[in-house]
């Protein structure tokens, strides 16, 4: 079953968020994922939203979590984290 990462996300430091941002899609291509949604335009119908959402597909939740945990994405996470606010989850699919 797909699992998805989906990160709400508010940049603090759009230069900085560039480098991590640069790299994340190459990353998760070799955990087999996919970005479906990447910033993009939205339209809010309702509450409050961030500047910014990105989902990621995976095969599975065990390989989104092993993806997230791997030593190349620890190893620009603290870059992201130092450029932005996020909330992050993994959501399986039906």
């Amino acid at each position: 079953m797909s699992a998805y990462v989906i990160a709400r996300i508010a940049v603090t430091d759009p230069d900085d968020y560039a480098t991590y941002a640069a790299q994340t899609v190459a990353l998760a291509e070799q955990w087999g994922g996919r970005f479906l949604v990447k910033g993009g335009a939205q339209h809010v119908v309702e509450g409050a939203a961030p500047e910014r959402h990105v989902v990621v597909e995976f095969p599975d939740r065990a390989t989104a979590q092993a993806w997230y945990d791997s030593a190349a994405y620890r190893e620009i996470l603290p870059i992201a984290r130092r450029a932005a606010r996020r909330d992050v989850v993994i959501v399986e699919g039906i």
